[in-house]
């Protein structure tokens, strides 16, 4: 994506946020958009829970209906692969050099 197409969205995060929360809502998802910040080009946006496939595909959707750039820009929506992340956040990470 776009630097400058990134930084105009971060812009009005407070309602990319409502917005993203609202079609939550909508389709009575547990999950909640903490906020939304900028790396490396690429908008994250960080929520309470980790998203399902369903939650991936309404953060793309509500994302392509609010930006006004060619579509083909936003790339598809993923959750982090951070193995310190995902101890953070308590799920558990199995490496498959341990032999449990």
């Amino acid at each position: 994506m776009n630097n400058d197409v990134a930084k105009h969205y971060l812009k009005n995060s407070s309602m990319h946020i409502i917005n993203i929360n609202h079609a939550f809502k909508n389709i009575k998802s547990n999950i909640i958009v903490d906020f939304i910040y900028i790396k490396d080009k690429d908008i994250i946006i960080m929520t309470n829970n980790v998203a399902c496939p369903l939650d991936l595909q309404k953060i793309k959707k509500c994302i392509k209906n609010s930006l006004t750039t060619d579509v083909d820009q936003i790339s598809t929506p993923r959750l982090s692969q951070s193995k310190l992340y995902l101890k953070i956040i308590g799920i558990p990470y199995i490496s498959k050099h341990l032999n449990v």
